[in-house]
């Protein structure tokens, strides 16, 4: 038996899968475990700046790197680019490189025999491998609980094969809440230009089936009752931990998210200090969704329009389309903060002047916005994130739809016109509606706090995860 517990940390080199995993790791340090991040030599840099001010936990905290073949040539195209939007790039080859993996990942296992290994999603032959050495291998899947219920709902259930047209709305059964959606907002994977793409989800949902278990960034009293579904009804094994990203606390582990931000911090927090409380909407949309010409244009004529404050972030590559003179004529109106790039989000979300935030509604997206206990406007484009709009409009009742949006195959936000834009953040924005909201949502940033502390429910989660994987090394 080993003296410690050490656990490998495998994720895939997209932002919103590192930051969490990165986090994860962090969390995982500050409890005695040995952690192990494996990761790819031009990836490292990234967890290194995410990990880098654990000074208290950095003994625990190890970065291995594999090498594999033809990576130079094939990871400019996949791997090390996968945060940029599907349509600026040909990633064709993205999860024959992710293949690639296999063979370094399993030196790795053979030689460090970790007691478990948390791996990816979109690594579902780490089962396999895992297997073949008696360790117990735990899903990552950047999603919460109730996407995944619903996931699971679609796949058994098929509830949208009899509907007449792709706006009649349906049902998704046997669910704890009435959730209803259209043939528009399912995903169309098949549309998505990514060479094995399909293939991939496919082994990953098997994966989970035959994996012991799967770790959540989540937390019980967020989604208790899915929570529930997902162990009692589906019947498996899991372990809500989050929200991770509350676990760091300080201004600077706050700002440090693996990139350079696009404003100085303390520029920032004066603008944000110079408003009142929940005086400011945030509008962000991730870094895998690209917003088109057309509709950045819509969004600066509906922030206009409404006349409230606001940070917009928009990627470096969108600037040249930004409509002339929106900028200069918010700036001198004091309405405004235009960031270029990486934001500081969890920064900006916790800070009391932000009430309300215009998200496409990832999983990460949505926990930092419950996490700063702010309202949203719910805008999906791709993925899972229309599930995650049902769930923070339908279920949470902290968020307005921005209306009827189609989930999109090249991740391509479009076709909202500036006024329901204006409208939309209004009601967020507004008295009555929105106060309302937002005291929902500040119930729910004082659970996630409390979940995290000693004695919380995800602390507790991450305790018995611990002590069984313990127990496990110590039968084998």
């Amino acid at each position: 038996m080993k003296d410690s517990c050490h656990v490998a940390f495998f994720p895939f080199t997209a932002y919103g899968h590192m930051i969490p995993m990165a986090h994860m790791a962090v969390l995982f340090a500050s409890r005695g475990v040995q952690t192990t991040i494996i990761t790819t030599r031009e990836t490292a840099p990234r967890f290194t700046e995410l990990i880098g001010k654990t000074i208290n936990y950095d003994h625990l905290i190890t970065l291995h790197i594999i090498e594999f073949k033809a990576a130079e040539a094939c990871l400019p195209l996949g791997l090390e680019n996968s945060d940029k939007p599907v349509p600026s790039q040909p990633i064709t080859n993205v999860f024959d490189v992710i293949s690639m993996l296999q063979e370094p990942f399993e030196q790795f296992i053979l030689q460090a025999r970790p007691n478990c290994i948390v791996a990816d999603m979109f690594y579902p032959w780490t089962t396999k491998i895992a297997a073949k050495y008696n360790i117990p291998r735990i899903v990552f899947n950047v999603n919460g609980f109730f996407p995944l219920c619903v996931f699971e709902a679609m796949r058994v259930y098929d509830p949208a094969r009899d509907v007449s047209s792709d706006s009649e709305p349906f049902i998704v059964p046997h669910l704890p809440h009435k959730i209803m959606l259209t043939k528009k907002q399912l995903a169309r994977f098949e549309e998505v230009k990514i060479k094995g793409f399909v293939e991939v989800l496919i082994q990953a949902s098997e994966a989970e089936v035959t994996s012991y278990g799967v770790v959540m960034n989540s937390f019980y009293e967020l989604e208790p009752e899915y929570a529930l579904h997902y162990r009692e009804v589906i019947k498996r094994k899991a372990w809500h931990i989050g929200p991770v990203s509350l676990f760091r606390k300080n201004i600077e582990d706050k700002l440090e998210r693996g990139r350079e931000s696009g404003i100085d911090e303390h520029e920032c927090l004066k603008w944000l200090d110079s408003k009142g409380c929940d005086a400011v909407v945030y509008i962000s949309f991730g870094t895998m969704v690209t917003v088109t010409s057309s509709q950045l244009y819509e969004i600066a004529m509906g922030l206009e329009a409404c006349d409230k404050n606001f940070i917009w972030v928009i990627k470096k590559d969108e600037e040249k389309s930004f409509p002339e003179g929106f900028e200069a004529r918010m700036k001198a109106k004091g309405k405004g903060l235009i960031i270029k790039g990486w934001a500081p989000q969890v920064l900006i979300l916790d800070h009391e002047s932000v009430g309300g935030f215009v998200t496409h509604c990832g999983w990460n997206s949505v926990l930092e916005g419950v996490s700063g206990g702010v309202g949203m406007v719910a805008w999906p484009v791709m993925a899972e994130q229309f599930f995650n709009a049902k769930l923070v409009t339908d279920v949470f009742g902290i968020g307005v739809p921005i209306g009827d949006v189609e989930w999109s195959a090249t991740s391509r936000c479009e076709g909202v016109k500036g006024e329901t834009i204006a409208n939309a953040v209004a009601r967020l924005m507004g008295a009555e509606e929105g106060q309302e909201m937002r005291r929902r949502a500040r119930v729910l940033k004082d659970k996630a706090k409390t979940a995290i502390e000693e004695g919380g429910s995800s602390y507790s989660d991450l305790t018995a995860f611990i002590n069984e994987i313990k127990a496990l090394s110590e039968l084998s």
